[in-house]
């Protein structure tokens, strides 16, 4: 036991030798960015929200979606945005043939009202949710890019998000920063009046 007490120490003299250089060059990314995990895969906050999106097996669907609605240059820009990600199995909640049909491209303008109805201007973490439902009472509404609003509630210690029909999502990942802004992982899709 105490040689392995002894190799250890030996080793962590070395490394603390190499000083600035050759150490902290080789685990400064690991170590600078504190990543989130989504649909298995790190999420990077040096990464925009396209960037890391493809990478999560649950956001599929969204990223086909995204790339059928021809937002992926906008979702690369420099925001900030705050995005509601629906998961693959938010889309298989929705009503049978619902998806296919917006997927079609004679639809490209429901599918991207659909998608930029989950996303608000800004970078809006939960911490800053939870103070703004608390200041309004209860609630806090706020308009989307698409047009509409959302309204955020507490459920609990969960994010309740819901549309303007009354459908609701609830937040089950909160706050997967990114280079552009910030993704809230939500485990239903909400639809537009329009």
């Amino acid at each position: 036991m105490s040689s392995f007490r002894n190799s250890a120490f030996a080793a962590a003299i070395t490394l603390a030798g190499l000083g600035g250089t050759a150490f902290s060059s080789a685990f400064a990314p690991a170590l600078a960015e504190m990543t989130v995990e989504v649909g298995g895969a790190p999420m990077y906050p040096s990464k925009t929200i396209i960037e890391n999106a493809v990478n999560s097996k649950d956001h599929t669907t969204l990223v086909a979606a995204i790339k059928a609605a021809d937002l992926v240059e906008t979702l690369q820009g420099d925001g900030p945005f705050t995005v509601f990600a629906p998961m693959n199995k938010a889309f298989e909640k929705l009503p049978k043939g619902t998806l296919e049909t917006l997927l079609k491209p004679e639809n490209k303008p429901a599918l991207t009202a659909v998608l930029t109805y989950h996303v608000i201007p800004g970078k809006i973490s939960a911490a800053d949710f939870v103070a703004a439902v608390k200041n309004g009472g209860g609630k806090a509404t706020y308009k989307t890019v698409e047009g509409e609003s959302l309204t955020v509630q507490q459920d609990g210690r969960r994010l309740e998000i819901s549309d303007t029909k009354g459908d609701k999502a609830f937040v089950t990942i909160a706050d997967v920063n990114q280079k552009n802004g910030v993704i809230h992982v939500v485990d239903t899709v909400l639809l537009p009046k329009s």
